[in-house]
């Protein structure tokens, strides 16, 4: 099975991702996590990922698209996987529709996050307050003024991504402001 989840920052992508992996047998593909990865393992993709970055800027969607490519060969990818945070754009999407045919392969389905995005920054206030009073760290990014920054940024490039996947017929929507339970029956019911 392969599966991108798409929705804005907070919708609980890496939460919902973590059920599939568990429940299909798959593997989760976070693009940071692949970069970094790549950048210890030393490939060529890798070296070229950290001369960008060390030089303080993006990483090219050529450089994304490699590493992608690169890491869906890998055996633990076989049976699948779900792709968390990537595509951000049309144009990721289109290179990642090329690449998959290339290897003859194909997306199952693009699961879409529906959510009110100011219940979604109580959300991440809510988050951050529950961390501190727990003694543990405050992610950077559940800073509400940072996190609405975050959303402009996702209303710009990603959301195009709806119509984009919804013409293909693979967008499957669940309310991503349900208990946690219901979004995995949402989205277990949206597969089978």
């Amino acid at each position: 099975m392969r599966l991108i989840l798409l929705g804005p920052p907070g919708a609980g992508k890496g939460t919902q991702a973590q059920k599939l992996v568990d429940r299909y047998g798959i593997v989760q593909l976070s693009t940071g996590d692949m970069l970094r990865a790549a950048v210890a393992a030393g490939t060529e993709i890798g070296k070229k990922a950290k001369a960008v970055m060390d030089a303080g800027q993006l990483v090219s969607d050529e450089i994304v698209i490699g590493i992608v490519s690169d890491r869906i060969e890998e055996p633990d990818a076989k049976s699948g996987f779900v792709l968390d945070g990537f595509p951000r754009t049309v144009a990721q999407a289109e290179a990642l529709d090329k690449l998959l045919a290339e290897k003859k392969l194909k997306l199952d389905a693009v699961i879409e996050f529906k959510v009110d995005e100011e219940k979604l920054v109580d959300r991440i206030v809510r988050r951050a307050e529950e961390a501190k009073a727990a003694g543990q760290p405050v992610r950077k990014d559940d800073n509400p003024e940072v996190f609405r920054k975050r959303l402009e940024e996702f209303r710009a490039l990603t959301a195009a991504l709806t119509p984009f996947y919804a013409k293909s017929g693979l967008l499957k929507p669940v309310d991503g402001m349900a208990p946690i339970e219901e979004v995995a029956g949402a989205i277990r019911a949206a597969l089978e």
